[in-house]
């Protein structure tokens, strides 16, 4: 990948990229503006809030950067009837109250928090689907607690995302910089976030969407979550994860990705991974399920079946 396209696919990506295990006791049922539905139950953590609904076997779904829940909002009421949801959404982000987000990290003690609820409502070995950062915090999940989990299912992860930045021989040194000028730079202005929305998200519809999520998200907690973002480099671990792994990644095309470009990206990012199905869905920016909603519905079904 050039340098021009690497830029252009960071520039995508970075405006939706704008404790200890938590224990049952923290948790309570309440209402929320982060609730999808009426008949859900909302469980609510110091890191993560999680809203329950539908009846069946148990899936988990984790979202992206400042995003919202309703990312699968789609998806939960199409599989709703056969499966019992389990939809995250991290502390922080998308008019969800910061709690103990609020300060430092945030990706491993959110990753830990969601591991906790995975144990300790009986989901393991769980199916996990992650979105963006929700992905990497799968595949996390997929490195240190490998018996918590059955497969998951990446929608536009990469396991070192400062690749996209620098190139594939990028360490985590080399980023440490630019992540100490995210966490204590100024947010990003208003107008060079809706001209990455346009890279994000095809339709305009979906764009305001995204709009909202990025404007109710916590500053401080979208800052420190992209810095860990960029230095969570979770190559070394690739060939000893044996949880299968389903990625879904997007041709980049309408945005000036040459053909192919994709293919090589993703394919050598996760070379090393031994359980592995890497797939392309063609026409899509990087919400899959919001640009390709029919191709995500049928690749979802296929990673649920297999």
């Amino acid at each position: 990948m050039t340098r021009h396209e690497s830029a252009m696919v960071l520039a995508a990506i970075l405006l939706i990229a704008q404790v200890g295990p938590v224990m049952a006791r923290d948790a309570a049922i309440a209402a929320s503006s982060t609730r999808l539905f009426a008949d859900s139950r909302l469980a609510t953590f110091d890191r993560i809030s999680v809203e329950i609904v539908g009846h069946g076997p148990d899936l988990v779904f984790i979202p992206g950067l400042a995003s919202s829940r309703e990312t699968w909002r789609a998806t939960a009421e199409r599989l709703r009837d056969r499966y019992r949801l389990h939809l995250i959404q991290i502390a922080g982000f998308a008019g969800e109250p910061a709690r103990a987000n609020a300060d430092g990290s945030v990706v491993i003690p959110t990753a830990e928090a969601i591991d906790a609820y995975i144990v300790g409502q009986k989901l393991s070995p769980a199916v996990v689907i992650g979105h963006s950062l929700g992905g990497t915090i799968a595949l996390w999940l997929a490195e240190h607690h490998p018996d918590h989990l059955k497969k998951i299912l990446l929608v536009d992860t990469l396991p070192f995302f400062a690749t996209v930045m620098m190139g594939p021989g990028a360490t985590p040194d080399q980023v440490r910089g630019v992540a100490e000028k995210i966490r204590t730079g100024p947010p990003q202005p208003a107008e060079a976030r809706d001209r990455m929305l346009a890279a994000m998200v095809t339709g305009p519809t979906e764009r305001a969407r995204l709009a909202d999520w990025s404007k109710a998200s916590d500053p401080t907690v979208v800052a420190n979550a992209l810095a860990d973002d960029l230095e969570l480099d979770l190559r070394p671990g690739l060939a000893a994860v044996h949880t299968p792994i389903t990625l879904l990644y997007p041709d980049y095309l309408s945005v000036g990705m040459p053909a192919g470009a994709a293919d090589r990206s993703y394919a050598a990012a996760y070379a090393a991974a031994p359980h592995k199905v890497l797939k392309r869905v063609d026409h899509s920016l990087h919400f899959i399920m919001l640009d390709q909603p029919q191709a995500f519905a049928a690749d979802l079904d296929a990673f649920l079946g297999s």
